[in-house]
C-alpha cells in the first residue's frame, strides 16, 4: 500500500493506492492504467474501504477476468466535496452527508437524482453519534447534558469542514430542541457545549488524534464505528464507549461523478463498485467495521454489536439538509453566531 499526500482544491487529502490483487505489487498501477477507479471518501472510512477494495477487486476479477486498481482519497467530507468540485478526478464519492454530494450537482458533476441511483437513497449503511471517554469514565459522562457542564473538555471536528462534526452539532441541537421545546433553548444548550471545545480539528480522524494521542479533552464525540475502531486499535483498556439517550442517525451516501467516469470510460466499473457495497459480502464488511448494514439478515447476525439507541433523522426533526444549511451553517448563521461569541 502506497500513501501519497496530494493537493486537491480545498486542501491536501490522503490518497491510498490499493494493489490490484491481494498481496500483489503496487507496480500494477503503472502496468495497467486502463482499469483504475478513484473513490473520494470521508476522513474515518480508510479502514472500511481498504477491506471493501480488496474484496471488490477479487470479486471483479472472478466475474470479468479483469484486473482493476482502486485508489482512495480521504479527508473531511466537506473538504473532499470541494476538492472534487475543484478538480480532483474521483470516479465515485462516498461521503458522510448528503449536502456534500449536493454540492457536486450544480456544476454538473453528479446527477440531480443521485439518491435514486442506488437503494436506500444511495446510503448503503448508517451510523450514529456517540461518546468516547477515558477508561472508567472519570468525569461521569452519561448524556448530552454532561457535555455542557463547566470543566468538561469536548473534542469534536469542525462542523464547517467535517460531516462528522456537523452530525455532532446537529445531534446536540436535536437533544436541546427536544428537551427545551424551542430553538432558543437548543441554541443556548449548544452554545454551552461548544464553549467546552478547546480545539476544532478539520476532520474526524484529526479529532481522534487530539483526544487519544495528545491526551486532550474528557470526551470525544464521534461516529459509533470510529469509537469502536479506537478501542480495537489503541486498547479497550484505555477507553469506554457511552451511548447517549438519543442521537442523530447518519446515512452516508454514495454517488457516481458523471464527468469523470465518462472521461475515464469507467461507468460500468463505478456502478459495480458502489453496488458491491449493498451485496451480502459488502454488507458483512460494513458490519465488521462497526457500521450498521442495511441488509436485514446481516444486521440481525451482528445485532450484539449495535445497541439500540433512539435516533432522529435530519429530514424529520430539522426540516432537511437545505433548511439546516441555511439556518445553521451558512455564513453568519447560528453556528457562526455561537462560535463568534466564544
Amino acid at each position: 500500500m502506497i500513501h501519497q499526500r496530494i493537493k486537491a482544491g480545498a486542501g491536501a487529502a490522503f490518497v491510498f493506492f490499493a494493489a490490484a490483487a491481494a498481496g500483489g505489487s503496487t507496480s500494477a498501477i503503472a502496468d495497467d492504467p486502463t482499469k483504475t477507479l478513484l473513490n473520494a471518501s470521508y476522513d474515518v472510512s480508510r479502514e472500511l474501504y481498504k477491506d471493501v477494495n480488496e474484496a471488490f477487486i477479487a470479486d471483479w476479477k472472478k466475474k470479468t477476468g479483469e484486473t482493476v486498481v482502486i485508489n482512495q482519497s480521504h479527508g473531511g467530507s466537506t473538504k473532499q466535496a470541494l476538492a472534487v468540485a475543484n478538480g480532483l478526478e474521483a470516479d465515485v464519492v462516498t461521503f458522510n452527508q448528503a449536502p456534500d454530494i449536493d454540492v457536486l450537482v450544480k456544476p454538473g458533476l453528479v446527477s440531480a437524482d443521485w439518491r435514486k441511483a442506488f437503494p436506500n437513497d444511495a446510503a448503503p449503511y448508517t451510523t450514529t453519534t456517540v461518546f468516547l471517554v477515558r477508561k472508567g469514565n472519570p468525569k461521569g459522562i452519561k448524556d448530552w447534558d454532561d457535555l455542557a457542564k463547566p470543566g468538561i473538555g469536548v473534542i469534536v471536528p469542525n462542523p464547517k469542514t467535517s460531516g462528522n462534526g456537523r452530525y455532532t452539532y446537529l445531534a446536540a441541537w436535536g437533544y436541546g430542541l427536544k428537551k427545551s421545546g424551542s430553538d432558543a433553548g437548543a441554541k443556548e444548550f449548544v452554545s454551552k457545549l461548544f464553549a467546552n471545545v478547546p480545539v476544532l480539528d478539520g476532520g474526524g480522524r484529526g479529532a481522534t488524534t487530539t483526544f487519544t494521542q495528545r491526551d486532550t479533552g474528557d470526551v470525544l464525540v464521534t461516529f459509533e464505528n470510529e469509537a469502536k475502531l479506537i478501542g480495537k486499535e489503541l486498547g479497550e483498556d484505555k477507553f469506554d464507549v457511552v451511548y447517549p439517550s438519543q442521537s442523530v442517525i447518519a446515512e452516508p451516501p454514495v454517488a457516481i461523478v458523471n464527468t469523470v467516469v465518462d472521461k475515464h470510460g469507467n461507468r460500468k466499473l463505478a456502478e459495480a463498485y458502489l453496488n458491491f457495497l449493498y451485496s451480502p459480502e459488502g454488507q458483512a464488511i460494513i458490519a465488521k467495521h462497526g457500521l450498521r448494514p442495511r441488509n436485514a439478515d446481516v444486521l440481525k447476525a451482528n445485532a450484539a454489536q449495535f445497541p439500540p439507541i433512539e435516533t432522529f433523522r435530519v429530514e424529520d426533526l430539522l426540516s432537511g439538509w437545505d433548511a439546516v444549511k441555511k439556518q445553521h451553517f451558512a455564513d453568519g448563521a447560528i453556528y457562526d453566531q455561537i462560535t463568534v461569541k466564544q
